[in-house]
């Protein structure tokens, strides 16, 4: 049999230390100490408004100008709280200056140290009261240090965060009601209650709009993110859809090769050793390109995807797909220029795919509007033109369900194929999509002999 022993270990602070009381405490003290000692020198220069809603309506110098706007702002409101601090007149000019000074520069001081501004203030409030009252209804604070201290609470809460501002507004509220009870007899002088009731109600207010704000820059975020990861998502689906379109145009000509190598020997009678050498190893890499093409494209389908029973469409397909469009209530003609001749498979059903989906906007966007499909064969490569009429009443065309990304998939698949593409309105409020897909000579001539 066998004891076990459990020793517990007393950490130093008994159990008030583990308490979560105790750690509400110590993380408090911590912030208080981190928002207004670790950072109360902190150099954090007022940026321009580069993006205000002043400056996004002028143009040219007035908007350099306007950029400056939060600065003189500040300015104008240090010198109203210096014009107060100054009119009194209780005092010499000397004293007057001085105390003028002491309410405009911490409202100046909150454009580059904030935190910095705030003590100074604090600092400047007593030094104030010492020299320019005589104990009369307005202390702790006079007029000017009373306007000079809001405006630096105000400042320094919209530069930094709400915890900063409410440590400020506490370390205000102590020292109004320290004073109070110390000098006065009473908790809340003449103007200690006003100070604290306008400081909390303009802090909250700002809290509530960087609130407001920091949640609409995240939802703006979120929406961009969203919008770039859809975009992303669609091109990935539209280059599966393409991977598994050419994995079954590229594997029936692997097959037919490794036919075609197999069968060549019989064809020939008494065929060198050399002969059938060559012919049975590019039957063997032709099986070993078709079945590592397999394994590697294979990943791109679906569990659910099953191969088509019927070839890929071509452009000899392209008749009975204008006659479904037709019967869908689309007016469509076809138009065909050039010596049509057989292109690469990849060619023609690119092709087919880009008039398909053309034709598939035109109902959904131009309902009761007419299309001209408009096919060239020329000696580069192949151009397709497809353009629609405007609808008769653009007014009753409803919005299209749907992510409405044809487009990237017609640019996805002349992107494949090196060509070009420009799909836009016409001047008559109609749509029109141009693709090229350049073909070499010399491969149009070899699909061409085969």
């Amino acid at each position: 049999m066998t004891e076990t022993t459990q020793m517990q270990t007393k950490t130093p602070g008994g159990a008030a230390a583990r308490s979560p009381e105790f750690r509400l405490a110590a993380d408090a003290l911590r912030g208080l100490r981190q928002d207004l000692f670790d950072d109360g020198l902190a150099f954090r220069p007022l940026a321009r408004s580069a993006d205000g809603p002043l400056t996004r309506r002028l143009r040219g110098r007035a908007r350099e100008y306007a950029a400056w706007s939060p600065h003189v702002l500040i300015l104008a409101i240090g010198l109203i709280a210096m014009f107060i601090a100054t009119s009194e007149g209780i005092r010499g000019p000397v004293t007057n200056l001085f105390l003028g000074l002491l309410t405009l520069v911490p409202v100046l001081l909150t454009m580059v140290r904030p935190v910095g501004a705030f003590w100074l203030s604090m600092a400047a409030t007593p030094v104030a009261t010492m020299l320019g009252n005589e104990w009369d209804d307005d202390w702790p604070w006079l007029a000017g240090s009373f306007v000079c201290h809001l405006a630096v609470l105000t400042i320094v809460a919209i530069r930094t965060r709400p915890r900063t501002a409410a440590w400020m507004w506490a370390l205000t509220a102590v020292y109004g009601i320290g004073v109070g009870t110390f000098a006065g007899g009473h908790a809340f002088s003449s103007d200690t209650a006003p100070m604290l009731f306008l400081s909390a109600v303009i802090l909250l207010g700002v809290t509530v709009w960087q609130i407001r704000r920091e949640a609409r820059q995240e939802v703006t975020a979120q929406q961009t993110v969203t919008a770039h990861e859809r975009s992303r998502r669609t091109l990935l689906e539209e280059r599966t859809t393409i991977a598994r379109e050419l994995h079954d145009v590229v594997a029936h000509h692997m097959s037919v090769v490794a036919i075609q190598a197999e069968a060549a020997p019989y064809r020939v009678e008494n065929p060198p050793p050399e002969l059938e050498r060559a012919f049975v190893t590019i039957r063997e890499n032709a099986v070993a390109a078709l079945t590592e093409l397999r394994r590697v494209l294979g990943v791109v389908r679906a569990e659910d995807y099953e191969a088509p029973d019927a070839p890929q469409p071509t452009l000899a397909d392209l008749d009975g797909l204008l006659a479904n469009v037709r019967d869908a209530g689309l007016s469509v003609e076809k138009v065909v220029t050039g010596a049509v001749r057989e292109l690469p498979q990849g060619v023609e059903l690119s092709a087919y795919r880009i008039v398909q989906e053309a034709l598939s906007n035109s109902l959904r966007h131009a309902p009761g509007a007419s299309a001209r499909v408009e096919i060239g064969y020329v000696l580069g490569g192949l151009g397709v033109r497809i353009v629609n009429a405007p609808p008769p009443a653009p007014s009753l065309v409803k919005p299209s369900p749907g992510a409405g990304h044809g487009i990237t998939g017609m640019r996805e698949r002349v992107s494949m194929l090196n060509g070009e593409m420009t799909a836009g309105a016409t001047d008559d409020g109609g749509y029109e999509v141009a693709v090229f897909l350049p073909v070499p000579a010399a491969t149009a001539a070899g699909e061409g002999a085969a």
